[in-house]
């Protein structure tokens, strides 16, 4: 009798560019979607404090999503044991507090559409901590190729936009930056942890322990969340809770892809962020102006080759060049001294 095990869909090229895409589309609506929102609870761009808290209400919705979901899917409570919480307060200070703190400030302080492609740099920043820092994978000129091939894209969209150059401060697209060294992190946490923990289970409690910690602090230093329509809050109250099935649906995806693929063949796919996010910021913010059409298609070209050159499996001869390499530097005899 076979003892092979079946290698789960989302372990398949087409399980995991399926699970990306719907986690890349659903983050790419969020640029542009928290923009509004701003506009639909009055939140000031200037008015930290209830950013603050605006960011921790939809991650507490996020979170309570998946637990309340999972406890229905499976018949039980969906709670964490004593030796999930060091992993779910890990997560949630990188996934969710460090990298929505900073990303909530910058994007109230640039275009929806430059946030996007800033974003993007955490693709490529998650291949490299992979490699270098968390040695999970080979650094290959491969993976190399095509991630700088996916940010050339990136890159593109940015130079090209109207002001015709790379523009830079630090409140806004420095606090965007800075957002993507700890969602690089907490992918590379996310992959570790999975290897021992629930991916989901992780997912939900990290968002409602972060959300929770940052609508705390928000409203103690004066912030609020509030429909700025109290007549007719259900547009805001709408928005809300798609910005927290956004989280819930896109994270959880992510980290079960995460758990069952190499780390950079899945964080290439994070290149396609900033095409979904520049698409929607152009159809719900108006922010036509900023790309040209084909500007737009040549990036979601590079970008696109990009994730074909990381996900395309090595030729034999090039396997068997690293193996040999591999083998002669493993094996070299130390020079005595």
């Amino acid at each position: 009798m076979s003892t092979a095990q079946r290698t789960p869909f989302i372990a398949t090229t087409p399980g995991v560019v399926l699970a990306c895409l719907a986690a890349c589309f659903l983050w790419g609506s969020a640029f542009p979607c928290v923009k509004i929102g701003y506009e639909l609870f009055a939140v000031d761009a200037a008015d930290v404090p209830s950013i603050l808290a605006f960011a921790g209400t939809r991650f507490v919705i996020a979170g309570l999503m998946v637990v309340v979901g999972m406890s229905v899917a499976r018949r039980r409570a969906f709670v964490p044991e004593r030796r999930d919480l060091p992993a779910i307060g890990v997560l949630s200070l990188f996934q969710t507090v460090l990298q929505y703190v900073l990303f909530y400030v910058g994007l109230a302080n640039c275009a929806g559409i430059t946030s996007s492609i800033l974003e993007a740099s955490n693709s490529f920043l998650c291949v490299l901590l992979a490699a270098l820092v968390f040695r999970f994978e080979r650094l290959t000129p491969r993976k190399l190729l095509g991630c700088a091939v996916g940010f050339a894209g990136v890159v593109l969209v940015n130079v090209a936009g109207e002001s015709g150059g790379l523009s830079f401060s630090l409140a806004g697209e420095g606090m965007v930056l800075a957002s993507t060294l700890a969602a690089a992190t907490s992918s590379n946490l996310a992959k570790r942890f999975s290897a021992s923990h629930d991916p989901v289970l992780l997912s939900g409690w990290q968002f409602v322990v972060g959300g929770a910690i940052m609508l705390a602090v928000g409203l103690a230093a004066g912030g609020h969340v509030a429909p700025a329509d109290a007549a007719n809050p259900f547009p805001a109250l709408a928005l809300l809770g798609y910005l927290g099935f956004i989280s819930a649906a896109a994270y959880s995806l992510w980290s079960l892809a995460l758990a069952a693929n190499p780390v950079s063949r899945v964080a290439v796919f994070g290149f396609m962020n900033p095409v979904f996010g520049v698409l929607l910021s152009a159809v719900l913010l108006g922010e036509t102006s900023v790309v040209s059409p084909a500007v737009a298609v040549a990036a979601l070209v590079l970008v696109s080759a990009g994730i074909v050159v990381v996900n395309r499996p090595e030729s034999g001869a090039v396997q068997k060049g690293q193996s040999l390499l591999h083998a002669l530097f493993a094996h070299r005899t130390p020079v005595q001294k």
